[in-house]
């Protein structure tokens, strides 16, 4: 019966498919599988050319407005109104103020939120920049326009699901695959060892996924193993052995087969990276746990990228609590801390490894929220300000359009909302590109960035 096997064929092909391509079921299951796919490179690396993107996430929709601070008198005292009880005292932010290497417009400063102090050297030292007003945008949009409906807008706009999958994946959410998982669709072939192109250090995110790279998902503690085939099972060697002799045989169905290879080639991968950590080591101090700790492991990682075989990758890490339309001023300056200190740190291990030209870190959340206060809080909102790290970044200086300090002013679309000036995909297509993607390839990984004109910012030396 030709139309059985035919069946049959499609079913194979489909359940290869989706093996391959299968993301693993979370940090702390024992038995995640984890997976990477083979693929030919389409951008050309030139040997021992390493280059890698840190996405740091900020789950929960960091509020803009005390993270980057209006500082000079004007300034200040219009936030000041508008923030009312939520607005950082200005005496406090001396010590952040910053001096970027273009001045701002009509005189204008800006400081980072006094918790932030150990970036305030990095933007000096010309390896940290602001972006301002970035978000998700289907084209460039004005005011009047979004007033009058007449372009598209992205969907769902204050919504936390899609608007983070709009910041990691240009689409909403349900997306399978992410710009930085597409970018390292490009380089799979340029490394040994395709399984570490995409390392996530904090769980699953959709930003990880390509169309054939996988994310390989590991603890801030190292790779998660297969326990009782990676060591003594119910205190015996044997049943260790004989359970890895289960998973891993060759198996007659395909079926059985596909399963046991995605196994072998797990508990492969967990060799590779328990060895490669183990004779890595860092100097820099960094905090304990959390941000911290998964950036630790990322630094040590990016230390044994020769014995990854890594050329390219793609690296993703989180920090939640962010939602905070009350308690804000209790919670968001210990949250930005914890931001600043891990950055500040990663910074300076990246400096001891010899390789801070070669690695450029961004900040993402959700979305940015209200500049109005609610009380207590900050309300979900749109654009934000984000910071790009890295010794290829023209830092020292800010990127895209400083907003007007107001509520229902020219830059927001009500209650301080701000309309974004800049896309994530201009930003996306600005790191693709210093990766190594060709212009001409963008389209295929950020299909919107053809409507805009300007797919470069500016951020790396020509």
């Amino acid at each position: 019966m030709p139309h059985i096997s035919k069946l049959a064929s499609l079913r194979r092909r489909e359940f290869l498919q989706r093996a391959s391509a299968l993301s693993v079921a979370g940090t702390a299951a024992p038995w995640a599988l984890q997976l990477a796919a083979i693929n030919e490179a389409a951008a050309a690396v030139t040997p021992g050319d390493y280059k890698a993107i840190v996405c740091l996430f900020m789950y929960g929709g960091n509020d803009y407005g005390n993270t980057l601070v209006p500082y000079d008198a004007a300034s200040y005292q219009a936030y000041a109104t508008i923030r009312q009880s939520l607005a950082t005292p200005r005496d406090q932010l001396a010590a952040t103020a910053l001096t970027p290497t273009t001045a701002l417009p009509d005189g204008r400063q800006m400081a980072l939120a006094p918790t932030m102090t150990r970036l305030k050297p990095v933007f000096d030292a010309g390896r940290l920049a602001v972006m301002l007003n970035i978000g998700p945008l289907m084209q460039p949009t004005t005011l009047a326009q979004y007033k009058a409906g007449n372009v598209p807008l992205p969907p769902k706009l204050f919504s936390h699901n899609d608007q983070s999958s709009l910041w990691q994946s240009s689409r909403p959410e349900g997306a399978t695959s992410g710009w930085g998982g597409r970018v390292a669709d490009q380089f799979l072939g340029s490394n040994g060892n395709a399984t570490f192109t995409c390392i996530n250090v904090s769980g699953n995110a959709v930003f990880m996924s390509g169309g054939q790279a996988v994310q390989y998902q590991m603890s801030s503690g190292g790779a998660v193993a297969i326990n009782g085939a990676t060591r003594a099972l119910f205190g015996s060697a044997a049943c260790s052995e004989a359970l890895r002799g289960l998973v891993t045989a060759e198996r007659q169905h395909w079926m059985e087969q596909e399963l046991n290879r995605v196994t072998a080639r797990s508990i492969s991968a967990q060799g590779t990276i328990s060895t490669a950590l183990a004779n890595t080591t860092l100097q820099t101090p960094f905090d304990t746990g959390g941000l911290a700790a998964q950036l630790q492991t990322v630094a040590r990682l990016i230390g044994a990228r020769s014995a990854l075989g890594a050329q390219r990758q793609v690296y993703f890490v989180s920090i939640g609590g962010f939602d905070l339309h009350d308690n804000l001023m209790a919670q968001h300056p210990g949250l930005l801390g914890t931001v600043a200190n891990a950055m500040a740190s990663f910074d300076a291990a990246l400096g001891e490894l010899g390789v801070a030209q070669n690695v450029t870190t961004f900040t993402a959340s959700d979305f940015g929220r209200t500049l109005s206060s609610n009380g207590d809080g900050s309300d979900h909102g749109w654009g934000s300000h984000h910071l790009v790290m890295g010794g290829a970044v023209k830092g020292g200086r800010f990127y895209g359009q400083l907003p007007s300090v107001s509520v229902n002013g020219p830059d927001d679309v009500g209650q301080g909302r701000l309309l974004p000036t800049t896309s994530v995909d201009q930003l996306a297509a600005t790191l693709a590109m210093w990766m190594g993607v060709p212009a001409t390839d963008l389209p295929g990984i950020l299909p919107g960035i053809v409507n805009f004109n300007q797919k470069d910012l500016g951020l790396f030396a020509a």
